[in-house]
This record gives C-alpha cells, structure tokens and sequence, in this order.
C-alpha cells in the first residue's frame, strides 16, 4: 500500500501540477507505444472512423472502414452514397442508421462548406455535423498535429479518480486538464490516459495492485490491490491476430514499488 496519499482538496494548485505532470510521466514510461488506435490515412478518414467510434471499439471501426473507403473514398462520394448500402456497410459498429445520417450529413458538410477538404482548425470542425470537441481534438491532433485533449469517457473517468478535477461537463474537464500539462503533450497525454483507462483502470474493477500511479493517486483502494490479483485484470483490446509489444506492457513486478 502507497506510504501517502494526496489530498485533492488540501493540495495547492502548484502541487497539484507537479503530481499531474509526474503521473503522466510514469504512465508514458508504462505505454510508450500509446497512439491513436482508429486506422486511418487522411484527415477525413479519421474524421469518419470517429464518428463511427461511438458505442462500439476502435477495432470494430477499424474492420468496417476499409470496405468504406474503398467504395467511398472522398466527401463527394460519402455525401452522395446510396444510404440503405452504406447501412449495410456500417451495420457491425451498431447504431449505424444514426451513423449513416451522420457521415451522409457530415460529408455533405465538408462538400458544401470547405470543397470536400477537412478543415484543420477547431472552430470549424465542430461546425461540421456530430462533430464536438472530443472528436475534432482527435482530428486536430493526429491528422494535423495540432494538440488537443480528447475528453472521452476513459479520460473523463481517470482525471477525476487522479484527483486532477472533479469537473462532470466534458469542456470544463479540458480546460482543467489544459491547465495542468504542457500544450505540447495534450496529444499525447490523451493517448495515455485512454489506453491506461481501456488496460488498467477500468470502471468497475481497476486494477490498482498492477498500476504504475498508485502512490500519487487518490483513489488507490477503490480497486483490486494484490500484484498478482491486479494484475489477472489488466485488458488489452487487440485486432484479431495482433499481438502484445515485446516485452509486453503489463505492470512489472516491482511496478508498485518503484513508483514512490
């Protein structure tokens, strides 16, 4: 068990980003290969893929839209594709006739307003139909290497177990955020933070015996605490036939120890 814990509500907002910034150092220790994980070769392919991403994993997204690009593959032909094929495309992902309206509506968006070209700038993205700021800070940040943060729910969830904010509303969570980590790492800290919340700090049961944060986070103890028990709950989601990085990504076995 971690020697101390902080206390959120006696920590100065000093320290507050220095324990921040220090978390999202050793979770970038524990997931150096964290990355968008929606295939994707243009802006407005990943633009598509997630708004497909909605109820449903990245690995169901990334098996439909190879077919939908193929028969679609710019805005022109999105917004102008026959809507009961294109429903039968995005069928697997679930939701998909909402899902269709919204790639035919959006595509039409990008033809009518901006000649069927992505824009790369946020107050135009979220002028876009279905389009908020989670997912045009996705957009943003891995198609244009703009930095953003993509407040998703595992990112929602583990920034207010960190005891970062204790903000619900999405906007306020990134501005709180935003006001912790360096511009340049907003990218990449999202990153982090999803695949820390999809592998180890999951909703019901994290594994907090496995975690490489546990000395600094508050909420150490709402989960599994035993190494070895923790660690039977860490969760990968992999495309069929893909395999764990060598060596794997798993908590070592003095992870919890090495940490304080």
């Amino acid at each position: 068990m971690p020697a101390r814990l902080p206390d959120p509500a006696a920590e100065s907002p000093i320290a507050r980003t220095r324990r921040a910034r220090r978390m999202l150092r050793l979770l970038e220790e524990r997931y150096p290969y964290a990355h968008c994980e929606l295939d994707f070769q243009s802006p407005l392919q990943l633009l598509v893929a997630t708004v497909l991403s909605a109820q449903t994993t990245d690995v169901m997204v990334n098996k439909v839209t190879p077919t939908l690009f193929a028969r679609w593959p710019d805005a022109t032909a999105l917004a102008g594709a026959n809507r009961e094929e294109m429903e039968v495309v995005l069928k697997p992902t679930g939701f998909f006739r909402a899902k269709t309206e919204s790639v035919l509506r959006l595509s039409a968006d990008l033809v009518e307003r901006f000649d069927g070209v992505v824009p790369g700038r946020l107050k135009d993205l979220v002028t876009l139909h279905g389009v908020g700021r989670k997912t045009a800070n996705v957009v943003l940040g891995n198609a244009f290497g703009v930095p953003g943060l993509t407040v998703d729910t595992h990112f929602g969830r583990l920034v207010r177990r960190f005891g970062w904010t204790q903000e619900t509303d999405p906007v306020k969570v990134e501005a709180a955020v935003a006001a912790l980590l360096p511009r340049k790492d907003w990218t990449q800290a999202s990153h982090v933070l999803i695949f820390h919340g999809r592998r180890t700090c999951h909703a019901k049961r994290p594994a907090c015996g496995a975690c490489p944060v546990a000395r600094l986070c508050p909420s150490y103890g709402m989960g599994e605490t035993d190494p070895v028990k923790a660690r039977t709950l860490l969760a990968y989601e992999l495309a069929p036939g893909a395999e764990l990085p060598d060596p794997p990504p798993g908590p070592l076995s003095d992870d919890v120890d090495r940490v304080g």
